[in-house]
């Protein structure tokens, strides 16, 4: 009988379901690391919510761990590579608290536009001060959603029914969508300039992080209103202290904090700024619903071997994975590729399957696809939320077959349209491992690496001498070095794989060179 470990606190019902389904259950909670990696090497199943961190020395002591699953959507708390490489699925329950935290949202934005946080205390003090804290309606202003996805998109429909005007700004969002949804699609400056609030609902990205910066709040109106139930780092949170104190923003609530748990923070005692402790997820009916999830999920895959919501494998079953999985990790690899080589997010996207692989159940090659794309500016999703995220965004996703013969047996193609230009590349399985065999049409023959340099110049003598020299000159070690072009002193590509990344400096050197067009480093 498998046997599973709660390590934190989950509703009742979760318990039971593991019970009914056959699956032995011990509720431990509260326990330190080094206990819990004394006890377990005892379980095939751990369930965690944010509390307990499942680390790289939990993870080792694992010895017989097959599952873990988190109550919730973020698990900063789990080593997901260190689960990786022990072959530990890692699980979590996406869809369950969205409902909740952008209810916790419009909480904040009312709590702030009627000053309740400052106005309790000064009624509690018998102060009475209802001269000072005079409000605003929400009735006919303008709401800026930065990122409309699951939980933006609840967002609006609640601002919507306020009778509010809402401005979203989210890459993945078509503009069918925006208007199925009723809002008005903008950038990000337009957002700024004409939002009277602003609420974020995107993942802490590289991208992201500090979106509100102090030139980004110094572009708003006077009087904006800033909400912040996503993420802690994607506001500058100095920048808006200085923001609120002299009165260009006239209030804010944040649930989420750059440091958690805040124990202090620049923010605390702002005027008007209203404060919970990362609440977003925290009622009862967002708790249930997790709980049910996570405990259906983890004995489904213990039991039957069923992988749903897996953050570190494609959702396949036992017996299509020996057929299936190679063409699961080509089409994720093609898709992170060509992800990061459109540069922003996709209009449309279209996928082909050419050979023996068109024969198969493609499903799942789609969703790794989908989801390697998508990963660069939604981190957190994974191959069962990738069609689901891409279907609320919008995005056209087209996908043909054609079973005649390919010269590689098989073959997948990925083109992404971003502003109107598509991008393009194509790969195969070769002796079991994953190869990238066209890019943009030039034909070529590379192997993935975890960073890769990507070089679009114009063929010439002496360019590969060139190229070569400043990479060995800055100490870059070349580990892999492909070419493809369309003929002598036509358009052609360089994809080398590197043994570190490539310092921004060494970039720009070969973005100067005369025949250069265009130079990314890639990570896959």
């Amino acid at each position: 009988m498998p046997r599973v470990l709660i390590a934190d606190e989950l509703s009742a019902a979760a318990v039971d379901i593991f019970h009914r389904r056959g699956v032995d259950v011990d509720v431990r909670i509260g326990l330190d690391a080094t206990a819990l990696c004394h006890v377990i090497g005892q379980y095939h199943g751990l369930a965690v919510r944010s509390a307990t961190k499942a680390n790289r020395d939990v993870i080792a002591a694992a010895h017989r761990l097959r599952v873990i699953g988190r109550a919730g959507i973020g698990v900063d708390n789990i080593d997901i590579p260190a689960a990786t490489a022990r072959g530990i699925v890692v699980m979590n329950t996406p869809f369950g608290n969205s409902i909740t935290t952008a209810e916790h949202a419009i909480a904040l934005l009312f709590a702030a536009a009627r000053q309740i946080g400052d106005a309790n205390l000064s009624t509690q003090a018998g102060l009475w001060e209802k001269e000072r804290f005079l409000g605003t309606e929400l009735h006919g202003k303008t709401l800026g959603i930065i990122g409309c996805g699951n939980i933006g998109t609840l967002v609006a429909e609640r601002a919507l029914g306020l009778k509010m005007k809402v401005v979203a700004f989210d890459p993945f969002l078509s503009p069918e969508r925006a208007v199925a949804l009723g809002v008005e699609k903008v950038e990000l400056s337009e957002l700024l300039e004409r939002a009277d609030a602003i609420t974020l609902h995107t993942p802490l990205t590289d991208r992201t992080r500090n979106i509100l910066s102090a030139e980004a709040l110094a572009r708003t109106r006077r009087g904006v209103i800033i909400v912040n139930a996503a993420r802690g780092g994607l506001v500058d949170e100095n920048a808006l202290r200085a923001a609120l104190e002299s009165g260009h923003v006239a209030g804010a609530g944040f649930d989420v904090f750059t440091t958690e748990p805040a124990r202090a923070n620049v923010l605390f005692g702002a005027r008007n700024f209203i404060a919970t402790p990362h609440l977003g997820a925290s009622t009862v009916e967002a708790q249930e619903k997790v709980a049910l999830q996570v405990a259906e999920q983890m004995s489904d895959f213990l039991l039957h071997g069923v992988v749903t919501n897996a953050l570190n494998m494609p959702s396949i079953t036992p017996e299509e994975a020996p057929r299936l999985a190679p063409f699961v990790a080509l089409g994720e690899q093609l898709g992170t590729f060509v992800g990061q080589l459109a540069k922003e997010g996709p209009e449309a996207i279209e996928i082909e399957f050419e050979g023996e692989v068109a024969g198969l159940d493609t499903r799942p090659i789609t969703a790794a696809a989908l989801a390697g794309l998508m990963r660069p500016l939604i981190p957190e999703v994974n191959h069962v939320s990738a069609p689901a995220v891409l279907k609320e965004k919008g995005t056209s996703l087209s996908e043909s077959k054609r079973d005649t013969a390919s010269a590689y047996g098989s073959l997948i193609r990925i083109g992404v349209r971003a502003h109107g230009q598509w991008t393009r590349i194509a790969g195969a399985v070769l002796g079991g491992a994953a190869r990238i065999v066209e890019v943009e049409g030039m034909a070529l023959e590379a192997a993935f690496f975890p960073v890769m340099v990507y070089v679009n110049n114009s063929d010439a003598p002496g360019f590969i001498g060139t190229l070569g020299g400043i990479l060995g000159e800055a100490q870059i070690n070349i580990a892999s070095f492909h070419l493809g072009r369309r003929g002598p002193g036509l358009d052609a590509i360089a994809i080398i794989g590197v043994d570190q990344v490539v310092p921004e400096p060494v970039q720009e050197r070969l973005r100067r060179l005369p025949l250069v067009r265009e130079v990314r480093v890639l990570q896959c």
